[in-house]
């Protein structure tokens, strides 16, 4: 929040600030393989140290030189830290689970981080700045990661079967070869598109109906809000959900939220239809990953996180553009309509085919 906000104080223009935001993204979809291979290698800890060491170079080289391009560094640099921690983060929650159920509780546990600190973040930048200015929320951004880093020493982690060399795994690019992964990846994908139309389009939406910015927040408050209660619900009745009717049943009532969405003129309504998209949405995550960790082979599964992770951050990159271009020429409406419809036709691959077997490479690992 703080780097594109300073950017625009500082007289860039709108699309200075983008390219800002589409950093942060844009590492993660060239090093994900990398740090993939080697989070297979290496575990836990030893990425963690990596990439809390890249954040906070990023995060101290804002602090003392608060400049647009060195903003851009950092933005790179952070991108690339909480790529590669996410992965570690990911695989080692996956290793402790020890069947279905358990996946898909620790996924949802693991979930609720992103949801809360997208309240904690902005929100301890904004007193930063008002306080002390900009200087104070990069440096604050540079001493988050130590104290992650401080945690994750104190973790124990439980000793794993010895990982083959390195030239005895096979590429991940063998994973591509799996028609369950590739639709995994794919049914992801459209549901990632979901969430970025969402963010992109409701303040657009709410500009045109001139809506003040504190009820835009609102409408995107409420949908955060409703992610983490999801996230809370689901470990409670873990036992009882497969994964394939979940997310099967998300992309049905999506493509049925986004066909109302454009079309209500209130506040009100529109916050309402924000907090039903956030628990429909908000549930996908722990489901998709769960799958993942089942259908793909016990060493690989970083690599397996990490083109998950590529497509997801490659999205973020093109379609806001892709979005803000198709809106202008259409209406934001037709954008609504098109993705949900895109949506809702895939619901089948994921009823259908993302069930995973009894006996599936990942469970044996387990």
């Amino acid at each position: 929040m703080a780097a594109p906000l300073m950017a625009l104080r500082e007289g860039e223009s709108a699309a200075a600030a983008g390219v800002l935001l589409a950093l942060f993204a844009l590492t993660q979809v060239f090093l994900s393989l990398p740090a993939g291979r080697y989070v297979d290698r290496h575990g836990l800890q030893r990425p963690i140290t990596v990439a809390v060491l890249i954040a906070v170079v990023g995060g101290a080289a804002a602090t003392v030189w608060p400049e647009y391009w060195v903003l851009c560094g950092t933005a790179l640099t952070c991108g690339a830290a909480s790529g590669l921690a996410l992965i570690a983060l990911q695989r080692q929650v996956g290793l402790l689970a020890r069947d279905a159920t358990e996946l898909r509780q620790v996924f949802s546990w693991l979930a609720l981080g992103p949801s809360v600190s997208n309240f904690a973040g902005p929100f301890a930048a904004g007193v930063a700045i008002d306080l002390f200015g900009f200087r104070a929320a990069y440096g604050l951004l540079a001493c988050l990661p130590l104290l992650g880093w401080w945690v994750i020493q104190r973790v124990q982690v439980p000793a794993v079967a010895p990982r083959p060399a390195a030239d005895e795994v096979p590429s991940a690019w063998s994973l591509l070869r799996q028609v369950q992964f590739r639709r995994l990846l794919l049914v992801n994908w459209l549901l990632a598109s979901c969430w970025d139309v969402h963010t992109f389009l409701v303040p657009v939406i709410g500009h045109e109906l001139s809506f003040s910015a504190t009820a835009i927040g609102t409408i995107l408050g409420v949908f955060a809000i409703a992610a983490t209660a999801v996230r809370l619900l689901i470990p409670a009745v873990a036992s009882r959900l497969k994964e394939s009717v979940v997310v099967g049943g998300a992309m049905v009532c999506t493509a049925a939220l986004f066909g109302v969405y454009p079309l209500v003129e209130s506040p009100w309504a529109m916050a309402a239809l924000s907090v039903m998209l956030g628990f429909v949405l908000g549930a996908v995550q722990p489901m998709i990953m769960s799958t993942l960790h089942q259908i793909t082979p016990h060493d690989q599964h970083g690599q397996a996180l990490a083109l998950r992770a590529m497509a997801i951050n490659a999205s973020s990159v093109l379609m806001p553009v892709l979005f803000g271009t198709v809106g202008a020429a259409v209406g934001a409406a037709w954008v609504f309509w098109t993705v949900g419809g895109a949506v809702g036709l895939g619901a089948r691959l994921a009823w259908v085919h993302l069930k995973p077997p009894a006996n599936t490479p990942g469970m044996q690992g387990l």
